[in-house]
């Protein structure tokens, strides 16, 4: 009997992104992936990607309040649920997919060796929490840890994690490249992604509403809000004319397939830019990342943030 590997997955991009560990051989023959309960953006990627043709030996799981007890693949390192996991169990192969921009501090953090401990960019831990991350950096020191990543990695971060003994695998959406497209895109010309920046209190509220309404008077746009996007914010977009708010929840990269040459689609810092330009490019969709101007940013966002942040704009942004 073929021994099932367990991917659990807390965001519709780390489902996505265990399907394709699992369809590019990383995890092994036979993969659960275990969604965790009790989030509706969860809940509507499930149901999307049960549209479409799984690969074989793959199983999506029904929703669980608990993490499996063994954990192949993961997509959030920075949890402490996660780490405690990882400090319980025994040392053996862990595989990271991605999870938005945090996996790049992953892998800096890692880079930077043993002792830097594993906490997400805007953490202000207490002793407990940073001892935690510290003993969870350590931990992966004892077993294989594979980052399986859709992001672009400068060489000399991909050569400095090789050198603390961290594979880094790259994949380009095989999987989801093959599938076919189910239903045509948005009719309008330009496509906007919504931002968590706002409801993380790092980008001003009134600067981007102000920035998207601007946009909406030189030409009808497709809104496609972050699944953590304030509903009051969606109740004053959904009321501007010339904007189609669609429904938040499903990754951009299922929704967005059947866009077509001529079409652009705008982001402010996104995992989803870097995912979108494999996806679309062969397409001739552009996408363009949108440069964050300095009088956006909030006092929470720090200059290390900021620059965390707007590494995906480095390739031809669009001013703001």
């Amino acid at each position: 009997m073929v021994k099932q590997a367990s991917a659990w997955v807390e965001s519709p991009l780390q489902m996505l992104c265990a399907i394709e560990a699992h369809h590019a051989g990383v995890l092994g023959p036979a993969t659960a992936v275990v969604p965790r309960a009790k989030l509706r953006a969860l809940k509507a990627t499930r149901r999307e990607l049960r549209h479409l043709t799984l690969p074989e030996g793959l199983e999506l799981a029904e929703p669980r309040e608990r993490m499996p007890h063994r954990l192949r693949a993961v997509g959030d390192a920075f949890s402490g649920k996660v780490q405690l996991r990882w400090l319980t169990s025994v040392p053996g192969r862990i595989v990271v997919v991605d999870d938005g921009l945090a996996t790049i501090r992953l892998l800096e953090l890692l880079a930077a060796g043993p002792y830097r401990p594993l906490l997400r960019a805007r953490a202000e831990p207490g002793v407990l929490r940073a001892a935690l991350g510290l003993a969870a950096a350590a931990r992966l020191r004892l077993g294989r840890v594979t980052v399986f990543t859709a992001l672009p990695v400068s060489d000399d971060l991909a050569r400095a994690v090789e050198r603390a003994g961290v594979e880094l695998v790259r994949h380009d959406f095989g999987w989801l490249r093959e599938q076919p497209l189910a239903e045509p895109g948005p009719a309008e010309r330009t496509v906007v992604l919504g931002t968590s920046l706002v409801k993380n209190g790092l980008v001003r509220r009134d600067r981007y509403l102000r920035w998207l309404m601007d946009l909406a008077e030189q030409e009808p746009l497709a809104y496609y809000p972050h699944r953590r996007e304030d509903p009051v914010d969606l109740a004053l977009i959904r009321e501007r004319p010339g904007i189609t708010v669609h429904e938040p929840g499903v990754p951009a990269e299922l929704t967005l397939r059947g866009l077509d040459a001529g079409q652009r689609v705008v982001s402010l810092p996104s995992t989803a830019i870097s995912s979108l330009r494999v996806l679309l490019g062969p397409r001739g969709v552009t996408v363009e990342p949108v440069d964050v101007p300095d009088e956006w940013w909030t006092s929470r966002a720090a200059p290390a943030l900021r620059s965390h942040l707007t590494q995906v704009t480095q390739v031809t942004g669009v001013t703001g």
